[in-house]
């Protein structure tokens, strides 16, 4: 049996589907599916497609109400599940805050304009009545880049394992779900890389079955005056996070991971207590270099 891997770009990175196999063109034929369903939730759901259901609810913010369907309406209920368990940090609405923030240049906002796009930000505020959603004031937007990814890279899993692929993974930039073993039972290897060395990794994690991802601070950033500002955003303070430089966990589903990860970045040094309290697996790298891990 052999392993073949395909190689594409999605939501704005670099994704393979990598599976085991006796033939080369099964194997195509199963990664193409994947690939496409890949796609299909970058359309439905990225607010850079004008077409996408996100863009048609952040379109019509102030105004009328937009119908949804039911896969809509189910991350709906995982965003307010993650904005519960996060006290308010994780929130769908404060994406709005990229609109003052340039990774690509060294400069801190201005106060007053942070200020301004947070009295936009409040899931809690948008209305959802039945099968519609409206966003209540304009200006207002959604954003699902916080789980998206890690939600395609699970129903592309999915998809693989309904065509009998039995020996794999999905990697969409680094969130891994694996749909099953290396073909001799043995486990995939997972790298986790330095988040202040991209050329070393911290831990190498064997996987069988589940998911891994990673929330840093060394994607998206820049330095100013000694201190690294990232594109984690707290929404109360429109301010990038600093306790963390890297959090992965791992868990049955990759969205689940993600977002554990992401809210343990949110919460700074009260990420710790929820990692432990999560019950999953973790890997962490403090701000000082210190390693914190639950195997």
């Amino acid at each position: 049996m052999e392993v073949y891997r395909f190689g594409f770009r999605a939501m704005g990175g670099i994704g393979e589907v990598v599976i085991a196999c006796p033939v080369r063109t099964k194997a195509k034929d199963a990664a193409t599916l994947a690939i496409e369903e890949v796609g299909r939730i970058e359309r439905s759901y990225s607010r850079y497609r004008s077409g996408s259901i996100v863009s048609r609810i952040n379109l019509a913010a102030g105004g009328e109400w937009v119908e949804c369907d039911d896969e809509t309406l189910s991350l709906f209920g995982y965003a307010d599940s993650l904005y519960e368990s996060s006290g308010g940090l994780f929130d769908i609405t404060s994406g709005i805050l990229r609109q003052a923030w340039d990774f690509s240049e060294p400069a801190v906002p201005d106060r007053a304009r942070l200020d301004e796009l947070i009295g936009k930000i409040g899931w809690d505020r948008v209305g959802r009545r039945g099968k519609e959603v409206r966003l209540p004031e304009i200006g207002m937007e959604l954003d699902f880049g916080g789980f998206a990814k890690e939600y395609a890279a699970d129903r592309a899993a999915a998809l693989l394992h309904a065509h009998e692929v039995g020996n794999g993974y999905v990697n969409l930039s680094g969130d891994i779900r694996v749909i099953g073993p290396k073909p001799d039972g043995s486990p995939w290897v997972i790298g986790i890389r330095d988040p202040r060395d991209r050329d070393k990794a911290i831990a190498s994690i064997p996987l069988t079955s589940g998911a891994l991802a990673t929330s840093g601070d060394y994607e998206r950033f820049f330095e100013l005056d000694g201190r690294r500002y990232c594109h984690i955003l707290n929404p109360r303070t429109g301010m990038p996070v600093d306790y963390w430089q890297t959090v992965s966990v791992i868990s049955p589903l990759a969205v689940l991971a993600g977002s554990c990860s992401t809210i343990a970045m949110l919460m700074e040094g009260d990420g710790l207590q929820y990692l432990n309290d999560s019950g999953m697996p973790f890997l962490a790298k403090d701000s000082t270099g210190h390693l914190h891990r639950k195997d």
